[in-house]
C-alpha cells in the first residue's frame, strides 16, 4: 500500500480535449525513469513528447479525448509492474508508453499481453520484446539491441576493430546488447577476447576498464547506457585508453549523454541512433518546439519515439473508432506509419516498428558550430536492413 501511495503521488494528469465533444476517450500512461540515470534521455521529456503528439494530431477536433498520467518506475521491474497493474486495473489506462530499462519493460510486457491495453515501448532496448517475448498488444518503436549491434558493431569491425572486450551492465538490456553485438563481431570474422559485467547502476568502472585495457582488445564495447556510459567514457579518458590505441564502441549512446560528456571527451565516438534533431527541416522544426517546452534541451531518440508512437496510436484509435486493444493494434499494423521524425515505415506482425537507422560520429569541438551540434552522419541504414528479419526473431505471432 505504501508503494502505491508513493507512485500515485508521482502521477500527473493532463486532459487534452473536452469530454463534452469526445466520442472516444483514451488514457495514456507515460512510465519511465524520472529521477535516476535515464531521466534525461526519457523522463519528463517523454511526457512533453506525448502531449505534443496529441496536440499535433488534433485529437480534440477529431472527437478523441486524450488523458495522460505519468510515474517513475525507478528502473525497477517490481515497481514498474505495480504501477502498470494499478493503471490497468484501477485507473482505466488504455496504453502504456516509453518504459526504458529492459527488465522493467519485460515486466510490463508480461502484464500487458492479456490486458485490454496497448504497450508502445520507446525506451527499452531488448530485441526480445519482438522476439521470444512478443505479445499481441506490444509495439516496439525506436531501436533495439539487434539494430544497435548491427549498426555500430558492423561498422567497427569493418574499420579494423576485429577483437573486442565487453563492459556490460548486469541486467537484461546489457546481456541482450552484449549477446547481439558478439554475434555480429564473430559473424564478421572478429573475436571476443573477454567480457566483464558491472552492477546497474554503476559509478566506479576502474577495475573493469583495467581488465579491458590488459586484454589487448582493439575495441572496448560498452554494453551499457545513460550515466553508466558517461562514467565509463570519462574514466577511460583518465586511464588514457584511447590515447594508447584502443577504441571505445558506444553501443547505446544518446545525445543527452554527449551533452553531459562534452565534445572534448566524446569526440570520435561512433554510434547508432534512430533519430537526430538536425537530420532535416521536419526534425529541426519539431525539435525546436520540443526544446521550447523542455527547458531548452534537444530531444533524444526516445522522446522522438514516444511522439511518433503516440501519434500512430491515435491514428489507429480514430480508424478503429474505439479504444479496444485488439482493434487498435490491428489498425496500427494495417496503417503505414508516416510522421515528421521517422518518415514512412510500418509496424510488422511481431510488433517491431521498422524505419531507417543512422550511423553517426561525434564531432570534435572544432567541427561543432554550436550547442547541440554534435553528430556527423556516416551512413543511413535502410529500414529493410536496420532491424532483425521478421522470420528470425522467434515471435509466435509470425506465421
Amino acid at each position: 500500500m505504501k508503494l502505491l501511495k508513493t507512485t500515485a503521488a508521482l502521477m500527473a494528469a493532463t486532459v487534452i480535449s473536452s469530454p463534452a465533444f469526445a466520442d472516444v476517450t483514451v488514457k495514456i500512461g507515460v512510465l519511465n525513469d524520472r529521477s535516476g540515470i535515464y531521466a534525461d534521455l526519457s523522463g519528463e521529456g517523454s511526457v512533453v513528447a506525448a502531449r505534443m503528439a496529441a496536440e499535433d494530431f488534433g485529437a480534440a477536433e477529431k472527437g478523441i479525448t486524450v488523458e495522460f498520467v505519468s510515474a517513475d518506475h525507478q528502473n525497477r521491474p517490481d515497481v514498474a509492474s505495480t504501477i502498470a497493474r494499478q493503471w490497468l486495473d484501477q485507473d482505466g489506462v488504455n496504453a502504456i508508453v516509453d518504459v526504458p530499462t529492459s527488465s522493467a519493460a519485460l515486466a510490463v510486457n508480461e502484464i500487458i499481453k492479456d490486458a485490454n491495453a496497448v504497450f508502445i515501448n520507446s525506451g527499452a532496448a531488448t530485441a526480445d520484446l519482438t522476439g521470444s517475448a512478443c505479445t499481441p498488444h506490444t509495439v516496439h518503436w525506436t531501436y533495439d539491441t539487434w539494430a544497435l549491434a548491427h549498426g555500430t558493431g558492423s561498422a567497427m569491425v569493418e574499420q579494423g576493430g576485429d577483437s573486442w572486450f565487453f563492459i556490460t551492465a548486469d541486467y537484461a538490456f546489457g546481456h541482450a546488447l552484449e549477446r547481439d553485438t558478439m554475434a555480429v563481431v564473430e559473424e564478421a570474422g572478429g573475436t571476443v577476447v573477454g567480457t566483464v559485467r558491472h552492477p546497474f547502476p554503476g559509478s566506479d568502472f576502474s577495475s573493469f576498464l583495467l581488465q579491458a585495457q590488459s586484454s589487448g582488445a582493439k575495441v572496448i564495447g560498452m554494453a551499457n547506457a545513460g550515466g553508466d556510459t558517461i562514467n565509463t567514457v570519462k574514466q577511460a579518458a583518465e586511464f588514457g585508453i584511447t590515447q594508447a590505441g584502443q577504441s571505445l564502441a558506444a553501443l547505446l549512446l544518446f545525445i543527452t549523454d554527449v551533452h553531459a560528456l562534452g565534445l572534448e571527451s566524446a569526440q570520435g565516438l561512433v554510434l547508432t541512433e534512430a533519430f537526430y534533431w538536425d537530420l532535416n527541416d521536419d526534425t529541426r522544426e519539431w525539435s525546436q518546439r520540443f526544446a521550447e517546452a523542455h527547458n531548452g534541451s534537444m530531444p533524444t531518440m526516445v522522446h522522438a519515439g514516444v511522439y511518433a508512437g503516440v501519434l500512430h496510436y491515435l491514428k489507429a484509435v480514430e480508424a478503429a473508432g474505439n479504444n479496444d486493444a485488439d482493434a487498435v493494434v490491428e489498425q496500427m499494423k494495417a496503417i503505414p506509419t508516416d510522421d515528421p521524425l521517422f518518415g514512412q515505415g510500418e509496424v510488422r506482425a511481431d510488433g517491431r516498428h521498422v524505419h531507417d537507422m543512422y550511423l553517426f560520429e561525434v564531432k570534435s569541438p572544432d567541427e561543432s558550430t554550436g550547442e547541440w551540434d554534435y553528430y556527423e552522419t556516416l551512413a543511413t541504414i535502410p529500414a529493410a536492413q536496420a532491424f532483425r528479419p521478421l522470420e528470425e526473431g522467434g515471435c509466435h505471432l509470425v506465421e
